[in-house]
């Protein structure tokens, strides 16, 4: 497999819409990408060509047949990029709402028992476990994440699960740490205990990272938020399997029974996806000399995840002449330096200086971050470490080495 070259890097840029530029800030670096990534210029074009369409889906007309075939294909595509053989996608209001509504219908339709999650989680699953938890007579308990190295382990897990497991969730990367965790460990780990529970991921921080695999992951249900993967807001995407596909769920009296999509959706949300993976085939396709789609996708996943461990590295340890932040006195990276679970992303904080001065210090220098703070998004993780805020550096395979070094020579005067 190749790297991302330098001339590869420039051509993937340039699909991307204010790659370097704000509309509003002008020029600017955007290392805020777990906010939301940058968007391909093939989904801005798709979304403005289906506002104009009024035709819906499922008449007998060639404009609504068109959009059928549209989702079908996008649904398709989706299928093999996260490698799902079974089961269903379908898409709703937000990556929360999805992640809210199969959890709900996950405790609502099994016995009393116990709901199993982490404290690494998005307060989207554990709040949504904690109320249905409660709504269906459970018990929600919480596996205590690794404060040291921001992530949790297949081990935490197998040392919580019990027979009287019902629903467990997970979510593969945390949006706080950027720390990713083993999915396929911990799935594990909860069947061989309760082979029966409802497993549910949060995958919205994950996907932008590529490398999903449902097929290895044996779980019930992953949530994703296209916004978060070159794609654009106001939808989020879930696929479930068919268990989870049979339980109890909102829907029309007398309508199809496996339907969960509620009402009619935009047809253009789902045009927006078959362009993210026709773009993640196409960057699969430069890195490697695979024929097969679904290699192609993997291809696309190992290189986008190459590339930003070169970006994370040129960050923490230095690029050029320029120190990296762990030869930064006073800067304190979260999760460690050297953790191989790190997924495009660095939160650090700095002694003496507000995280939302260096956020607003750095915005001044057309550097794009953002701040954490120890609220009802955050807390579960600055809590524990006793802080009260940190600066999230998010960056995704677009990035650039020499956008790395503009931000280290920032961070150099700001936390001198």
């Amino acid at each position: 497999m190749t790297q991302i070259t330098p001339a590869l890097l420039t051509e993937i840029r340039s699909r991307f819409a204010q790659i370097d530029q704000c509309p509003v800030q002008g020029p600017r670096v955007f290392f805020e990408n777990a906010g939301g990534a940058l968007t391909l210029n093939s989904v801005v074009e798709t979304s403005a060509r289906y506002a104009a369409i009024p035709d819906n889906q499922g008449r007998d007309n060639p404009g609504s047949h068109e959009l059928v075939r549209v989702i079908n294909k996008a649904k398709d595509d989706m299928r093999v990029f996260m490698n799902a053989p079974g089961g269903q996608f379908f898409v709703g209001e937000s990556g929360t709402e999805l992640t809210f509504r199969l959890i709900m219908n996950a405790c609502l339709g099994t016995e009393p028992g116990v709901v199993l999650g982490s404290t690494l989680e998005h307060p989207a699953s554990r709040s949504a476990c904690d109320r249905w938890a409660r709504v269906a007579g459970q018990r929600h308990v919480l596996v205590a994440h690794d404060d040291a190295t921001g992530t949790v382990t297949a081990e935490a897990y197998a040392a919580a699960v019990t027979p009287d497991t019902v629903v467990a969730t997970i979510v593969h990367t945390s949006p706080v740490t950027g720390m990713g965790v083993d999915l396929e460990g911990i799935a594990a780990a909860i069947r061989a205990v309760a082979p029966e529970a409802y497993i549910i991921v949060d995958g919205i921080q994950h996907a932008a990272h590529g490398r999903i695999d449902l097929a290895a992951y044996g779980v019930d249900g992953y949530v994703i938020s296209p916004y978060k993967m070159f794609s654009r807001h106001g939808y989020g995407l879930a696929w479930i399997s068919d268990r989870l596909t049979k339980l109890p769920h909102n829907g029309l009296l007398n309508g199809p029974a496996d339907n969960w999509e509620m009402g009619t959706r935009d047809t253009g949300s789902y045009a927006t996806l078959t362009d993210v993976a026709d773009y993640l085939d196409w960057l699969g396709a430069q890195v490697s000399d695979a024929t097969d789609r679904r290699a192609r996708f993997v291809a696309a996943g190992e290189a986008i995840h190459a590339q930003e461990k070169a970006l994370t590295d040129a960050m923490i340890h230095g690029t050029g002449n320029l120190p990296g932040l762990k030869d930064m006195e006073k800067v304190h990276i979260i999760g460690g330096i050297d953790n191989p679970a790190r997924e495009g992303l660095v939160s650090l904080w700095v002694e003496g200086v507000a995280s939302a001065e260096v956020v607003a210090q750095l915005n001044a220098q057309g550097i794009r971050t953002h701040v954490r703070k120890a609220d009802h998004y955050s807390g579960n993780i600055l809590d524990p470490l006793g802080l009260d805020s940190c600066v999230r550096v998010s960056m995704c395979h677009y990035n650039s080495v020499h956008e790395v070094a503009q931000f280290l020579a920032a961070m150099k005067t700001i936390a001198a």
